[in-house]
């Protein structure tokens, strides 16, 4: 049986899951195994422009992420723009980017809810966060080895002032 977990917290501000994604790197966590999802108002202009098309939906452009991500959260592996079929354009990094990218260029229906349940949420708990990111939290996670880091990563995110915070067997 493995110890690996996932401890996922959602903060309200992006400046909160800022701090939260410093500390975790400050504290030894790779920055591959930390992954971060919010929704990017700035891209909604762009996607409501184009119109008689569907080409925003689906789409998936890496690199440059927008405006909205600060420093830190811009440092992490394979952060990207997506646009996420029925729920619009978000920013992520991490390993969620690569389970939502997958499923919002392939046109799945509840992407971001089947990304977060391949990270381990259960699927009720997965849709409560959906509902967050959509009204403008951001979502953090962190991949850990072991029930000793799993609870340092909780600590970190509750001093940085985690709005919901959950550890499960990754």
């Amino acid at each position: 049986m493995s110890d690996n977990k996932v401890v996922v917290g959602v903060f309200k501000t992006v400046a909160q899951a800022e701090v939260a994604v410093s500390r975790l790197h400050q504290a030894g966590y790779a920055r591959e195994d930390i992954s971060a999802l919010l929704p990017d108002p700035a891209a909604t202009k762009n996607f409501a422009y184009e119109q008689n098309t569907k080409a925003p939906e689906g789409a998936v452009a890496g690199g440059v992420a927008g405006a909205t991500v600060g420093g830190t959260i811009g440092l992490l592996a394979g952060i990207g723009a997506l646009a996420i079929p029925g729920l619009g354009p978000f920013i992520a990094a991490g390993p969620i980017m690569a389970a939502l990218s997958g499923m919002a260029a392939g046109g799945a229906v509840g992407g971001m809810t089947g990304g977060l349940v391949g990270l381990g949420i259960p699927e009720l708990e997965a849709k409560e966060y959906e509902g967050k990111i959509k009204g403008g939290s951001t979502l953090v996670s962190v991949q850990t080895t072991d029930g000793k880091s799993a609870d340092a990563a909780n600590a970190i995110f509750k001093n940085a002032g985690v709005e919901d915070v959950s550890t499960k067997s990754a």
